[in-house]
């Protein structure tokens, strides 16, 4: 896939902000078992990182994150993301 260039310098800066925000997401889901994590947190980390990049700013509303697939190849369901909720309070870096 061509990116455009800068592409992995906006990740640099977007990445700790997207980490910030799926943290806050995450708290008092049910944990994934394999990662320790909240089920769904690597995909919302993925796609609002790359939404960041490739569109400057925050979603709106509500947007589905994609099926997964876990580590046994078995699909996992989408879920639904209030970006308006989950945006609240936060700013872009500069």
């Amino acid at each position: 896939m061509n990116q455009k260039p800068g592409h992995e310098k906006l990740k640099t800066r977007y990445s700790p902000l997207v980490t910030e925000m799926v943290e806050r997401w995450a708290e008092g889901k049910p944990l994934n078992a394999d990662s320790g994590k909240a089920n769904g947190y690597y995909r919302l980390t993925g796609w609002l990182l790359d939404y960041l990049v490739l569109h400057g700013t925050f979603p709106k509303g509500v947007h589905a994150m994609p099926e997964g697939r876990d580590r046994f190849n078995q699909t996992e369901p989408s879920f639904p993301v209030d970006f308006d909720t989950l945006t609240e309070g936060f700013s872009l870096p500069e």
